[in-house]
């Protein structure tokens, strides 16, 4: 049994994760690649504590679309922005911080 360094608390009733992911500002936006072809970009998940790889296949999963993750930046392949918040928040990120450019 260890004690969380942030917060201090035992590890069992630490909440440090939960809260840096409601406050975590993700940035999406739409960039052309190659042949004009739309991709959704998402920003800002802090790698550390996300894994990124799984959020990414889950999104993938759920938007039915290839992507990757490069860069600490999940790429999807198509324009995403109007889907993207209510599956974000559905990972337990909070929808006012979510920034569609």
């Amino acid at each position: 049994m260890g004690i969380c360094p942030i917060c201090g608390l035992p590890e069992e009733l630490c909440s440090c994760d939960s809260l840096e992911q409601e406050e975590t500002i993700i940035k999406v936006r739409v960039e052309h690649r190659r042949y004009n072809k739309p991709a959704t970009v998402i920003e800002g998940i802090n790698p550390k504590t996300n894994d990124l790889n799984k959020i990414a296949k889950k999104l993938k999963s759920w938007l039915a679309c290839g992507g990757t993750v490069k860069d600490n930046k999940i790429i999807l392949l198509g324009d995403h922005r109007g889907d993207l918040p209510r599956y974000l928040e559905k990972l337990g990120f909070n929808p006012d911080n979510i920034q569609i450019l």
